[in-house]
């Protein structure tokens, strides 16, 4: 059931491989100086609960609000002011209780690999995102089924060494490398895909 609202093709399939929670623990990680290991990622089935931050004390403050993504684009265009939005508003009396649950990292490995990527501190992530966006392009194109993703993803990391880039010309190298690799895997995996 997951995602619990409508977005763009490829964001729909990382939500379903919960790659973008993987790409959240990345960002969380270089925007606040985290390492992998203190940021958790929970599965919250409602999507009522975008972030929560634990604090030194034990207490939690939670953003909350409906399920779309108008709300947290407009937070962060309008920040630090608050405007009304033009999405509906939460029902406490409807809203009984919130369900979450530790990821399964058996069933969602392109998770645990966004994890290794943060953990590496080296040029893994940007190998993470190219190899994640030419598996899922080639699974919308029926090119390999929904399971080779985290297959072309893996493979891809494997195949291309991790680097500690000094420009962005190195970057952009990397990423055109990762891309060639993942390529090469999903030819490898093309199958006769209905």
């Amino acid at each position: 059931n997951h995602p619990t609202w409508k977005m763009g093709q490829r964001i729909t399939i990382d939500s379903a491989t919960l790659m973008n929670k993987g790409f959240e623990v990345i960002e969380a990680c270089w925007l606040f100086g985290f390492a992998p290991k203190d940021v958790e990622v929970v599965v919250h089935p409602q999507s009522s609960v975008h972030a929560m931050v634990e604090y030194s004390d034990g207490s939690v403050i939670a953003q909350v609000c409906a399920t779309d993504m108008r709300m947290p684009i407009q937070y962060a265009l309008t920040w630090p002011d608050r405007e009304d939005a033009p999405v509906p508003r939460i029902d406490w009396q409807e809203a009984r209780h919130w369900d979450f649950y530790p990821p399964d990292f058996a069933r969602f490995p392109l998770l645990r690999l966004a994890y290794q990527a943060q953990e590496a501190g080296d040029s893994s992530g940007c190998t993470l995102n190219a190899a994640d966006e030419i598996a899922v392009g080639a699974f919308l194109r029926e090119q390999i089924p929904f399971t080779a993703i985290a297959e072309v993803v893996a493979e891809t990391l494997s195949r291309v060494s991790g680097r500690f880039p000094r420009s962005i010309e190195e970057v952009l190298e990397i990423d055109r490398e990762s891309r060639a690799s993942a390529l090469e895997c999903v030819q490898q995996r093309a199958t006769v895909h209905v």
